[in-house]
């Protein structure tokens, strides 16, 4: 999972694809990159220089995501 979130994350992060998109407003972050049923939720800061946050990683469950323990509706 690693290399495919390094993979996925290190050219072009806001950049939508089939595994990768936009998400609507919400208190994880601002983009999803979707690994089978993982989710990695993160945010890309542009300035001074390119930078990838990972927020969370979590399991998606229909419509819900659980991290930590915890279960968020997205």
């Amino acid at each position: 999972m690693l290399d495919t979130v390094d993979e996925q994350l290190t050219h072009q992060p806001t950049v939508e694809t089939r595994n990768r998109k936009p998400m609507r407003p919400n208190p994880l972050a601002p983009w999803e990159l979707r690994i089978g049923k993982l989710r990695v939720y993160y945010d890309v800061e542009e300035e001074p220089e390119w930078a990838v946050y990972v927020r969370a990683v979590g399991v998606k469950e229909r419509n819900r995501v659980r991290i930590a323990g915890e279960v968020f509706e997205l």
